[in-house]
């Protein structure tokens, strides 16, 4: 669960950062329906599996608010992701 929830965390992050582009005009706003339509099946996604992710984790309510929060910050993806990865090891080494 967790290994789908990074990948869905780290795609809808690079989404956002595309949004982001189109908003400074870096890539033309002729794209921005289909761009809009993947951030937001990515950002549906994200939200799903971070529920998920942080009842199987047990995660309090206050860090999953702040993982969700993270999905509206450009770049934040970049902590979660580290925040994700210790997690992961961390269950590793409970579950051997």
């Amino acid at each position: 669960m967790l290994k789908f929830f990074r990948i869905a965390s780290v795609l809808e992050g690079v989404s956002y950062l595309v949004i982001l582009c189109v908003t400074l005009g870096f890539i033309d706003r002729a794209y921005v329906f289909n761009i809009g339509m993947t951030h937001g099946a990515l950002f549906v996604l994200y939200f799903v599996l971070s529920l998920l992710a942080s009842h199987k984790q047990g995660w309090s309510v206050v860090v999953w608010l702040l993982v969700l929060l993270a999905a509206f910050i450009p770049f934040a993806f970049i902590p979660v992701e580290m925040f994700l990865q210790k997690e992961l090891r961390r269950s590793k080494v409970l579950a051997s």
